[in-house]
């Protein structure tokens, strides 16, 4: 299948990000840490400039540590200036930590002249990446709209933070051309595409290829497998009759079923699963 998804508001919110990026000291990269490679939108990277980076590799909780381990190393020799979190567990003071260490010099030359300043963010993400959950964290209040769609924020959103940090929200964004379409699936998988651009039952089919080579036990359990038939309408089948997923008259329900699919994978039902590799 082919995905293509750049809505009329993410051009405006690139045009609005460009506009505004001269506002603030630093950006936070939010990354979803189950699509760390997809994560990375050129246009962002294109935005961002000369400014520094704050990259937050969230939803850390989704993956196995030892998998993110080799993006960790890959970040460190790359002198990217990374955190590691959860912003739906509230366990965020490590980004507030990481941003005074990435605009450190900025705070003493103001110290230097007896002022104190507030370090001005902007947070940006492929949709659904967290970064709204985020600011929400950071400030202990639910000041921003969320949500578990992509596109849920539309313009930016300024936030202040007591701890000397203002935050500007912008809309998840992603980029013109997929030109790398596996990027395209992985981020179909975990929600950050629209899901009503998309066909479930190919998008649902896509994601059991990718399981069945590489986490088979997981879909087996799930479903309650005992083999995997090569012929992949036989096997939506059998996933349907495990499940009770019927229709009147025995038919089986393949729309429930993908659906399923899908929201199973988000819900971590077949287990944490990282979708890129550093090494990949």
């Amino acid at each position: 299948m082919l995905i293509q998804w750049f809505p009329g508001h993410m051009t405006k919110a690139i045009r609005m990000m460009e506009d505004n990026v001269k506002l603030v000291d630093c950006l936070i990269y939010v990354l979803d840490a189950r699509a760390i490679g997809a994560s990375f939108n050129p246009s962002l990277n294109k935005v961002a400039g000369t400014k520094p980076i704050l990259y937050v590799i969230n939803k850390a909780d989704l993956v196995n540590r030892a998998d993110l381990n080799g993006w960790l190393e890959q970040f460190r020799d790359e002198q990217k200036l990374f955190v590691v979190t959860n912003s739906a567990s509230g366990k965020t003071a490590k980004v507030v930590d990481g941003l005074r260490k990435l605009n450190s010099e900025m705070i003493e030359r103001y110290l230097a002249k007896g002022a104190n300043r507030s370090i001005r963010a902007m947070v940006v993400g492929i949709p659904n990446s967290g970064k709204s959950t985020l600011i929400n964290s950071l400030c202990g209040a639910k000041r921003t709209i969320t949500g578990d769609r992509p596109g849920v924020t539309r313009g930016k959103q300024w936030v202040n933070l007591a701890k000397g940090i203002e935050l500007l929200d912008t809309p998840g964004t992603l980029w013109p051309s997929f030109d790398n379409q596996t990027y395209a699936l992985h981020l179909a998988f975990v929600g950050s595409i629209n899901e009503d651009i998309l066909n479930t039952e190919d998008l649902a089919i896509e994601l059991i290829k990718y399981l069945k080579v590489n986490h088979v036990e997981g879909l087996k359990e799930r479903y309650k497998l005992t083999e995997i038939p090569e012929d992949i309408h036989e096997l939506l089948e059998i996933m349907a009759k495990n499940r009770g997923f019927l229709l009147k008259g025995g038919i089986f329900d393949i729309e429930r079923l993908c659906k399923a699919v899908l929201d199973d994978f988000r819900k971590q039902k077949y287990g944490n699963i990282m979708l890129e590799h550093s090494n990949d």
